[in-house]
């Protein structure tokens, strides 16, 4: 279900709203497909597919919820040459050869309205996990402004259920560790936190205008040389990890995890607790929270505890001193 995972922080007073009541929510703004000349159009949909009409699903108290967002991608390209077209077109028929900038507006604006009808649309869904108990939300987010995005819209769905309001403050997870310190530190110690293991696969890049990277694919880390390109000054933003020998998962220098896998041993299980009527969306999305709602608390505890808000991380605190 989840391949990334970026965490919010749900206020203390949140109390999940009625069922009934965020259902109407949500469908107020279901996704709807993209006009001839909409760019791009966003909006929730059923979590389970197509055969339902549920907006909310509430899987052992989980909260699971679904975003579409369809994009119409009209190629930078053919936009250019259309412009340029129209602009060489009104020279020879004004004979001027300076062409007003608001001008230039315009037919860049035409030219997106004739050419959005015959570009082809692309759709793309997010999931979004929200544990009322552990007040925490997930969201399957590959980079944390599309993260914020989709927290935007959830926001908005939850203004429109009476009594939701009040708590409907959301931040960002922080660690008192910044992730990248501690990813130096793991490499460089050869020491993986508890119930964790370093895989092989990991980035470094120098934090310099260059920005002078070095990629390791499938390649032991444990190795002088990782060490080395820290002691120069290379910052790890991504290292690839295992946790419990349960779920495997690429952790960035934002606090994100990315690619997210369950391995064999959860997958197995998953198989053998699916009924035969099942189609595994309640199966799936209880193995899943059961496994994210475990490793989410180790994780931030590898990276020095969650940061109280306003508080700066151990690690910027050190470098400031």
């Amino acid at each position: 279900m989840f391949k990334n995972a970026c965490f919010f922080r749900v206020a203390e007073d949140f109390v999940l709203p009625d069922l009934a009541a965020l259902e109407r929510a949500l469908h107020k703004a279901r996704f709807v497909p993209c006009g001839p000349t909409q760019p791009e159009s966003t909006g929730w949909v059923p979590p389970r597919g197509n055969k339902s009409k549920v907006m909310a699903e509430m899987i052992g108290g989980h909260l699971i919820l679904k975003q579409c967002t369809e994009k119409r991608a009209v190629p930078a390209s053919a936009v250019k040459a259309a412009v340029e077209e129209k602009i060489e077109r009104y020279k020879l028929e004004t004979g001027n050869e300076r062409v007003p900038s608001k001008l230039k507006k315009e037919f860049k604006e035409e030219v997106l309205l004739d050419l959005l009808p015959r570009a082809f649309s692309k759709r793309s869904t997010t999931l979004l996990w929200l544990d009322p108990r552990e007040k925490l939300l997930v969201v399957d987010a590959g980079s944390l402004s599309g993260a914020d995005r989709i927290v935007s819209s959830l926001l908005a769905a939850l203004l429109e259920v009476p009594g939701a309001g009040p708590a409907l403050d959301l931040q960002l997870v922080q660690t008192q560790t910044s992730p990248a310190a501690s990813m130096s530190h793991w490499l460089t110690t050869r020491e993986a936190p508890w119930r964790f293991t370093v895989d092989r696969d990991c980035e470094l890049k120098a934090p310099d205008e260059q920005k002078s990277a070095v990629r390791y694919s499938r390649h032991t880390l444990e190795i002088d040389e990782v060490a080395e390109h820290i002691a120069a000054g290379k910052v790890p933003t991504q290292l690839a990890m295992t946790w419990n020998d349960r779920v495997s998962f690429v952790l960035s220098d934002a606090g994100q995890v990315r690619k997210l896998k369950l391995l064999d041993v959860v997958v197995k299980e998953a198989e053998d607790a699916r009924g035969k009527d099942d189609e595994g969306f309640d199966t799936n999305a209880a193995i899943l929270t059961g496994e994210l709602s475990a490793l989410i608390p180790d994780l931030l505890e590898a990276l020095g505890g969650e940061l109280s808000p306003g508080a700066a991380p151990v690690a910027e605190l050190a470098l400031a001193a």
